[in-house]
Order: structure tokens, then sequence, then C-alpha cells
């Protein structure tokens, strides 16, 4: 996910001055600092020196390594992606740094994102304008109460991969019709994407009557996948997204 946000800031005029990676696989590091334009630093001693707001996207397992190695070159503020990881924690494995949980999703990487996020109790109002203003760049930024961060992870941050895997069997099925992919792939994403649209001005339950009249083919659709408790089945994969990081 954080190359994602690199990407997405790279493509943007006003995303920040200096992007510095680093990673346990320097050649990894390497790779994505020349894709986006950014640099590379050795260790995360020398990052933390580097730039003025580090963004920690490791697995939660990693926190105490990397905070025993990061912490004491004193960050200037942290911004935190490790799912399932509070605050309280963050903020006591990096004493007296700003800290901001963030949790965004995956079409940051075209400025087009959802960013929900909370701030510590420590975080000046400086900083905490300025991490607004850099997640606005990705997308849609929305503070929360640290209380709801999982709450939207599990509706913001995974459903991009459920509509995807929507698009993938709209496709699929639209091959087995006599579409060749490449139509069938173009159809499902262009609707895809004028929905979101048409939702920003609409809301869903409305369109689903526009689209849907009585006896129609939609209808029939509609009521097949509810046959299939379609809705169980999102309701589920929010349920075990839940359960991974709570």
């Amino acid at each position: 996910m954080a190359a994602a946000m690199a990407r997405g800031w790279a493509g943007a005029e006003d995303g920040p001055g200096t992007m510095v990676f680093c990673d346990l696989e320097r050649d990894r590091a390497a790779a994505l600092a020349e894709e986006v334009g950014g640099e590379v630093a050795d260790d995360l001693s020398e990052l933390a020196g580097q730039v003025h707001l580090v963004v920690l996207g490791v697995k939660p397992n990693a926190l105490e390594a990397v905070a025993a190695e990061l912490a004491p070159a004193g960050p200037e503020a942290l911004l935190s992606m490790l799912a399932g990881t509070p605050l309280e924690r963050i903020e006591a494995e990096f004493p007296g740094v700003p800290a901001v949980r963030l949790m965004p999703n995956q079409p940051v990487e075209v400025r087009r994102g959802v960013l929900c996020w909370a701030r510590g109790g420590g975080v000046p109002a400086e900083i905490a304008a300025e991490i607004a203003r850099l997640l606005g760049v990705l997308g849609t930024a929305i503070e929360l109460p640290e209380e709801k961060i999982e709450a939207a992870m599990a509706v913001m941050a995974c459903s991009p991969a459920y509509v995807a895997m929507v698009a993938e069997v709209l496709t699929e099925a639209g091959v087995r019709e006599g579409l060749e992919p490449e139509e069938a792939a173009l159809f499902v994403r262009e609707t895809l994407a004028g929905t979101g649209e048409l939702l920003g001005e609409r809301d869903a339950h409305s369109i689903r009557r526009s689209v849907a009249p009585p006896g129609g083919a939609t209808e029939a659709g509609l009521e097949a996948l509810e046959r299939a408790e379609l809705r169980a089945a999102f309701d589920a994969a929010v349920e075990a997204s839940l359960a991974r990081v709570r």
C-alpha cells in the first residue's frame, strides 16, 4: 500500500517534495525509488534524518524491531499503516513522536482513494494540517475517531478486492456468452466507473430501482443474486476481515 501511495504522490503536482524509501530488501526500495523519482536510504536512521514524515508500512509483528532502529533517530512525525495496531502501541514504541494512524485503499495509486485517519493526542495542528493536505492529494481523506478505523478498513480498504472480483466474474460471464475478453472487460470496467460516479449523485436504492423495472432482465438478475445470498456473502466478508485485525 505504501508503494501505491508513492505512485499516487509521484503523479501529482502537489505531492511531497522528496520521497525516500527504505526496505529490508534494498533492491525493492531502489526499484520503487527509480519508478517514482525518489531516493533510497540504507537504514532507518538515515531515513529519519532525510524526511519530515515517516510512513510506516511494515507488518504489525515487525513493529518492535523497526522501532528499535527508528525511534532513537527521532523521526519528526509518524504515519502508521499497521493493521490492527492502535495508536497507544505506536506511541509507546515511539515516545514523544507525533503519530497518526492511517487506513488507505488501493485507488490511492490513481489519486482516487479513500484514506481514513486518526490522530494521536500529541499531534500539533500544523503537522495534522500537512498530513491532511498530503492525504487529500491521493483522494478523499476523512479523519475519524480511532475506534472507527477497523470498521472503515473492512468497508473501504478491503472492498477494492471485492469489486475487482465482481469485475472478474462479470467479465468471465460475458466471455461465456460470446463477447471477446477485451470487450467484456471494457464494458464491465466502464460500467463500474460510471456507476461509481452516479453513486455520488444518487443513492444506491434509487439506482437499482431505475435499472430494474418490474418484469425486466435486471430484476431477474437481482432475484438470482438474492437467491445466491449475495448480501450474506458480503456481510461474511466484512466480519471475516474484522476478525483478522481485532
